[in-house]
């Protein structure tokens, strides 16, 4: 949370490509350096399943584009608390794709967090910004590479799952870069802008700043992955949702932004569903352990 404060704070001055290239550069030097030496060398790198590794870093950069286009045009707290829709969505698309039980439980949950989520947009009213619809999307995108590379981390490393999700923001925010880094295209909408709008050079320490991002996506987002190759992911997911009160922190202290009581009960009813779905889920996890490990015969 502390870099997505980060890159909100240096969206006024650089676009999205550029910090996203040279956080991406960075964090793939880092990768090489560090952790693939740690996990064998390069050869983490060799995989029989790069098209799930393309098509999983493809998604996560279309959910990192979305979500900071609508960080360019709302607070925070805002932008974090309808992302995190993106476990209610897990829940609903496991049903559908994966054949997975659901129960009427979890389906109030999923329910109760897309009612949050309307609230934090408020359609139909005068305060209601199409830019609520791009951390949507993130969730969107974001839930259903989770949903399709549920089994990766049983074969794959962690290192090798990093390495292969930087290595297509590289390529995808080069190719921006190279292609509508002018910024011909932008056309004065906040979040559009920020997507497109022509290169910076960087002052040394907004460049200083951008290293600092790349150093801390290489850790992080490998420490994440790590963490849901151990151990069960109804047990990781509920520590994600300290981000949403680590965006009013940074929100409030950096930006002024103080979320309004309608915005308050949309974020209780996302944080409180996607809770709740989490604990049913570790419910379930249990008694398929209890029962798969009683014999057959018995």
């Amino acid at each position: 949370m502390t870099q997505n404060m980060a890159v909100k704070l240096l969206s006024a001055d650089y676009p999205l490509h550029e910090l996203m290239l040279v956080r991406s550069v960075v964090a793939v030097v880092i990768l090489l350096l560090v952790f693939l030496l740690l996990e064998g060398g390069l050869g983490v790198v060799r995989t029989n399943k790069l098209s799930v590794h393309l098509l999983r870093g493809l998604g996560v950069v279309i959910a990192s584009i979305a979500y900071y286009m609508g960080l360019a045009s709302m607070s925070l707290a805002e932008t974090q608390s309808i992302f995190f829709v993106a476990p209610l969505l897990i829940t609903v698309f496991s049903a559908f794709f994966l054949k997975e039980h659901v129960g009427i439980r979890r389906w109030t949950a999923a329910v109760a967090g897309l009612a949050g989520v309307v609230i934090i947009m408020q359609p139909g009213n005068e305060l209601f910004r199409l830019a609520c619809l791009f951390p949507l999307i993130a969730a969107l995108a974001y839930a259903l590479v989770n949903v399709s590379t549920r089994a990766l981390g049983q074969t794959e490393k962690a290192a090798t799952m990093t390495i292969y999700v930087q290595g297509a923001f590289v390529m995808v925010f080069s190719t921006i870069s190279l292609t509508l880094g002018d910024g011909r295209y932008a056309n004065g909408h906040p979040s559009v802008d920020f997507l497109l709008r022509a290169w910076v050079t960087p002052s040394a320490s907004d460049l200083l700043l951008m290293g600092g991002l790349g150093c801390s996506t290489a850790i992080a987002v490998y420490l994440l992955f790590q963490g849901y190759r151990l151990a069960e992911a109804s047990l990781i997911a509920p520590f994600e949702y300290i981000g949403i009160p680590l965006a009013i922190f940074w929100g409030i202290v950096v930006f002024k932004d103080y979320p309004d009581p309608t915005v308050w009960l949309g974020i209780s009813l996302i944080v409180g569903a996607g809770l709740y779905t989490s604990y049913r889920e570790s419910i379930h996890r249990r008694k398929r352990a209890f029962a798969e490990s009683i014999p057959e015969n018995r």
